[in-house]
């Protein structure tokens, strides 16, 4: 499909980050609510009136809630962590899937949440038997590159769609094994002609979202957020444990929608806990104590998706026509 290198606006975008952070991350977020107000409202009604709960259309499910980086933005980093280890017993895993496939799930799904997906040994097994039992999902992965190697790269791609490469510095270089990665892709894109491999240039101190209070450089959150949010409509979170959470900000696992062990994950997306929380939230944030003050926004990928399900179009048509309109150019 393609091999993608992207810098979030070059040079004058990195200065941003690095001489004004809260600036440049206030303007973005402020731009993103406004210019998605009415579509989110759009979906969230859509969904809530439907007789029969739609179908997540993102899947996020955490292996290990482990990472071995150290950026500013983020709980998960290595200083950082709070949380015990956890690592997902493979028979849930599969349990998980198997349900999936049962359910008839045709969405987006990735194994990475709060963590470094490739410090779990099982990963690519793993992506082996998701694209087994589910061969009409979107799967990608999101990998900070630290450990990954060409071999793991080989080793990985029959299995996903696309393959993000977060290349977190200071400096705007990357990394020797990601540059290494880059330059083989750019020479046997043939190899690649089956996923996307994006390497995105990530400035590792950035000021992001707050992360609703947990993100180390954004804390003290006092402004009460008034938006509301996609993810209880779109995404299933699921901690190594079985648990799910809420979303992908609660990287401390203290929210608990429905746990895995104990009930099927069809059941739990149409539970009564989760329709609470929907209804809470579909008016703004400030309904939901854990909500209150967060003020993150999906990059994109959400939106796409909702864009696609209100327009009547696949719910994969999204992330795949990106790939396929950069494929026919």
């Amino acid at each position: 499909m393609s091999v993608r290198y992207h810098n979030f606006m070059g040079r004058l975008g990195w200065e941003m980050q690095k001489r004004i952070p809260r600036l440049s991350s206030g303007s973005y977020l402020k731009l993103q609510f406004i210019t998605r107000r009415k579509s989110q409202k759009k979906y969230i009604d859509f969904f809530m009136n439907k007789e029969e709960v739609p179908q997540p259309l993102v899947v996020n499910l955490e292996t290990i809630n482990r990472c071995n980086s150290t950026c500013s933005f983020c709980t998960a980093n290595k200083n950082a962590e709070k949380r015990p280890y956890k690592r997902m017993e493979e028979d849930l895993f599969y349990s998980i899937i198997d349900q999936l496939a049962d359910w008839g799930y045709k969405g987006h799904l990735t194994l990475y949440g709060n963590n470094e997906p490739f410090l779990d040994t099982r990963i690519v097994e793993f992506h082996k038997y998701c694209r087994e039992k589910l061969p009409e999902c979107f799967i990608f992965l999101s990998t900070n590159g630290l450990i990954l190697t060409l071999d793991k790269v080989k080793e990985i791609i029959p299995y996903v769609d696309q393959l993000i490469i977060n290349n977190y510095c200071r400096d705007m270089k990357l990394h020797d094994n990601v540059k290494e990665i880059y330059e083989y892709a750019k020479a046997h894109e043939e190899e690649f002609k089956d996923v996307e491999l994006l390497i995105q240039m990530r400035y590792m101190d950035a000021v992001l979202t707050n992360r609703a209070g947990s993100a180390p450089n954004k804390q003290n959150a006092t402004k009460i957020i008034k938006e509301t949010c996609l993810m209880p409509f779109t995404d299933v979170f699921i901690f190594p444990d079985g648990r799910m959470g809420i979303c992908c900000c609660d990287n401390f696992e203290v929210t608990e929608m429905e746990d895995l062990t104990k009930t099927p994950i069809k059941e739990a997306w149409n539970s009564e806990v989760y329709q609470k929380v929907r209804a809470a939230i579909k008016d703004g944030r400030q309904n939901y104590p854990f909500c209150k003050y967060c003020d993150f926004i999906d990059a994109g990928l959400r939106m796409d998706t909702v864009n696609d399900v209100l327009a009547n179009r696949d719910a994969r048509h999204g992330a795949r026509q990106s790939l396929f309109s950069r494929k026919s150019k």
